[in-house]
């Protein structure tokens, strides 16, 4: 199993802002627009599932399979050229403050990891920016 980390982020709302927001699934249509363009497009949204298409990869679809309120969001593909799991973890610093770090868990091949480590590791990177960077109101 292939593990992949974005760096930890400060989000400027408290935890349970983040999490409210982060585990209905729904709620992530008013953030359409915020995320690079080149890289993520064709969103689709419910409450427990979103579908996405993601530069270079193509075409991702993702359901949440557990909640740990307000702390952990966990995704499974349910669509998507590499299966994999995707955790949100939130922890609070402050009130108003919160740490968020995204881990992707794959089972890549040596010959596939090589190939796609470098863009995994990048858009997880954007993704997690694009994340610390939204009005969680």
């Amino acid at each position: 199993m292939s593990t992949f980390e974005s760096s930890v982020k400060i989000v400027e709302y408290p935890q349970e802002k983040v999490y409210a927001t982060l585990s209905d699934l729904s709620n992530l249509g008013k953030l359409e627009g915020r995320f690079p363009e080149d890289t993520f497009q064709d969103f689709e949204f419910s409450a427990d599932s979103v579908s996405i298409s993601v530069q270079p990869v193509g075409k991702v679809a993702m359901n949440i399979v557990d909640r740990e309120e307000p702390k952990c969001i966990k995704y499974e593909t349910i669509q998507s050229p590499v299966p994999f799991n995707l955790w949100v973890q939130l922890l609070p610093v402050t009130e108003t403050t919160c740490k968020m770090k995204l881990t992707i868990k794959a089972d890549l091949n040596p010959f596939v990891k090589v190939m796609i480590s470098k863009p995994l590791n990048e858009g997880l990177e954007k993704l997690a920016d694009t994340l610390a960077q939204v009005r969680y109101e």
